[in-house]
């Protein structure tokens, strides 16, 4: 038991060291240089085209057509058991 613990402690530590060198590398690492912007192209991107406006609802109510009519209720059909005959 005691062989175990020590064992893990041990091998547990090991991510620990590698996250403390990936900080370490990131920290010292130099930044690279910017690349030329040149292309010949604009740096200003164009608005996209805004999509045009859904139609309206019809108005419901005393001013417009009258309410649509609720659907046809479905009714389900029980299914009664059969007896069996012996």
């Amino acid at each position: 038991m005691t062989w175990t613990f020590i064992f893990m402690m041990l091998v547990l530590k090991i991510p620990i060291a590698a996250l403390i060198y990936l900080v370490w590398w990131a920290v010292h690492q130099t930044p690279e240089p910017a690349e030329s912007t040149g292309g010949g192209g604009t740096s200003v991107r164009p608005h996209p085209h805004r999509r045009p406006p859904r139609p309206r609802q019809p108005r419901r109510g005393p001013h417009g057509q009258v309410a649509l009519p609720s659907p046809p209720r479905v009714r389900t059909v029980r299914a009664q058991a059969r007896r069996v005959e012996h």
